[in-house]
C-alpha cells in the first residue's frame, strides 16, 4: 500500500487546522510565547547584527509590506529576517529537544510578518504558530539533522513555510508545491556552530524562515515544487537525514497532544544544554562562598551538551558572545562566580576577564553514558567542586527551570518580560504589550502587536 506522502500529508493538516480545534493549554501556550518571544527581540535591539540586518531591510520595500521590530517598514521576507534574528539572537527564546534540538519560537517572525502583510486577525497567528510548532517538533522527533553535519534550521524553512501558506489560505496542492521549495533549497550546514561562532548563528533560522515565506509566496502565484521533497531518490530522507522520516500522526490527530504543550522557555539566556548546569552551580554556590578557593570543576554529562556546547577548544577562552553563550564551562564558571547568568555575563568585558578565564580552565567535561540514557527526556548536568581543602561538593539537575517538567509560571514569564523590555520601552508599553499577547485571539490586526514593538 502506498503512503501519502509526507508533503502531502503537512498540507492537508495545514489546511484542516482551525482555531476550534485548539485545547485551551495550546492556546495559552501561544500567548506565553508571544510575550517571551517579544521579549527576548527586544533584548537584542543593542545587538549589532541587528543593526547590520536593519539597515539592509530598510532598503527594501515590498507591496504590500510588514513592520519590523524597532520600527520601520521592509517586504515581508526582510521583515521575517530581522525579526527572527531579533527573538533568536540572546539565545534566550524557547527550545525542544529530541534527536534534532529546536527553537521553535523562531517561527513566529514568519507568522508575525506574513500576518502583517495579510492583515490577519490573533486567532488566525495562534493557528499558524501552532501549526509551526507541531510540524517542526514532529520533524525533530523523527530524524537528527546534526550527526550528518546539517543545521536544525533546515526543518525550520519547511515549518515557517507551512505556517505561511496556512495563513496565505493556500489550498493543499499549492502547499505541497510551497514545501517542495523550501525543503530543497534550504539545507543548511552545520558549521554554523561549530568552532568560535559568529553572528551568524543568531542568523541562521531567521534566514531559513525567510527562504520559507518566500517559498510560500511563489507558490502561491503558481510555482510548482520537486516531489517527493522527503521520500525522493534524492529528496531529505536520501541525502540529509539519511533514514526514513516518519511522522506517524500530529497534534490533534488519534489523540496526539500539540507539541507546544511540550517545549520549554528558557530561564537563563544560554544554550539550553547548559541551562541544568547553571541551576546546579547557583544551587551550590552558597556552600562554595569564596570562589577562588575552587580548586576543580567536573562537569559529567550527555552526548549532546558535550558535542554542541563542550568539546571545542574555543569554548574554554571564547572570543565572541556567540561563542560564550554556546560554552558549558564558560556558563558553568561564569553562573559560580556572578550568582546569577543574564545578558550582562556575555559582554566581551566579562567572558574575556582573567578571574573567569582561570575559573573556566579548572572545568573538565566528562561523557558519562548512565546520563546520556536520559537525554532528552531531561539534560541532566552533575557537578562536582572540589575544593582547595579538599572538600567535594556535588549537585546534579535534570529538569532545570522553564524545562516542560517544570515550567515558569505565567509569572515568572511576565518577570523575564519586564526585565528586558521596561529598560527600552518603559512600564506603559511593557503593559499595552503584555495586555496584548494575553488577549492575542481578540486582536483585529497582527499589525497592531508590532506597531507597540516600533
Amino acid at each position: 500500500m502506498t503512503q501519502t506522502p509526507l508533503a502531502n500529508r503537512f498540507a492537508d493538516y495545514a489546511g484542516r487546522l482551525g482555531f476550534d480545534d485548539l485545547p485551551a493549554a495550546a492556546v495559552h501556550e501561544v500567548k506565553r510565547r508571544f510575550i517571551d518571544s517579544i521579549a527576548t527581540a527586544v533584548g537584542a535591539m543593542s545587538a549589532e547584527a541587528y543593526a547590520v540586518a536593519r539597515r539592509c531591510a530598510l532598503r527594501v520595500s515590498g507591496q504590500p509590506d510588514a513592520g519590523l521590530f524597532g520600527g520601520g517598514r521592509s517586504s515581508v521576507e526582510w521583515a521575517t529576517f530581522v525579526n527572527g534574528l531579533l527573538i533568536r539572537y540572546l539565545d534566550y527564546n524557547d527550545t525542544y529537544l529530541s534527536l534534532e534540538p529546536a527553537h521553535p519560537s523562531d517561527n513566529l517572525a514568519p507568522v508575525l510578518a506574513v500576518g502583517d502583510m495579510l492583515g490577519s486577525q490573533g486567532k488566525d497567528l495562534i493557528v499558524a504558530a501552532v501549526l509551526a510548532y507541531e510540524v517542526q517538533c514532529r520533524l525533530c522527533d523523527a530524524a537528527s539533522l546534526r550527526k550528518n553535519g546539517f543545521d536544525h534550521v533546515t526543518y525550520g524553512a519547511i515549518s515557517s513555510c507551512l505556517a505561511a501558506c496556512k495563513l496565505m489560505g493556500l489550498d493543499a496542492v499549492k502547499t505541497t508545491h510551497a514545501v517542495g521549495i523550501a525543503g530543497v533549497c534550504n539545507t543548511a550546514l552545520r558549521q554554523t556552530r561549530a568552532g568560535e561562532l559568529s553572528m551568524w548563528k543568531g542568523c541562521a533560522f531567521a534566514n531559513a524562515a525567510r527562504n520559507g515565506v518566500f517559498a510560500a509566496l511563489l507558490a502561491a502565484d503558481g510555482m510548482t515544487g520537486p516531489a517527493p521533497i522527503f521520500e525522493g531518490e534524492l529528496g531529505l530522507s536520501k541525502l540529509v537525514t539519511r533514514t526514513p522520516i516518519i511522522v506517524p500522526a500530529l497534534g490533534g490527530e488519534d489523540g496526539q497532544p500539540f507539541m507546544i504543550n511540550e517545549t520549554y522557555i528558557k530561564f537563563w539566556p544560554a544554550e539550553y544544554h547548559s541551562q541544568s548546569a547553571i541551576d546546579a552551580a547557583l544551587q551550590l554556590r552558597p556552600q562554595i562562598g569564596d570562589v577562588s578557593q575552587i580548586r576543580s570543576i567536573d562537569i559529567h554529562t550527555f552526548d549532546a551538551a558535550v558535542d554542541i556546547i563542550g568539546k571545542d577548544p574555543e569554548k574554554w577562552r571564547p572570543r565572541t558572545r556567540e561563542t560564550a553563550d554556546h560554552s558549558l564551562p564558560y556558563c558553568t564558571a561564569v553562573a559560580l562566580m556572578d550568582g546569577d547568568v543574564t545578558d550582562a555575563q556575555f559582554e566581551q568585558s566579562r567572558f574575556t576577564e582573567p578571574a573567569v578565564v582561570e575559573l573556566t580552565s579548572k572545568i573538565k567535561i566528562h561523557r558519562d553514558a548512565a546520563l546520556n540514557e536520559r537525554y532528552p527526556r531531561g539534560i541532566p548536568n552533575r557537578l562536582t567542586v572540589t575544593l582547595a581543602d579538599g572538600r567535594r561538593l556535588v549537585k546534579e539537575v535534570e529538569f532545570p527551570r522553564g524545562h516542560a517538567r517544570n515550567p515558569m509560571t505565567d509569572a515568572e514569564v511576565e518577570h523575564k518580560f519586564r526585565t528586558l523590555v521596561e529598560p527600552r520601552y518603559g512600564k506603559d508599553r511593557a503593559d499595552k504589550i503584555l495586555a496584548a499577547c494575553w488577549t492575542l485571539d481578540k486582536l483585529a490586526h497582527a499589525g497592531d502587536l508590532i506597531r507597540l514593538v516600533d
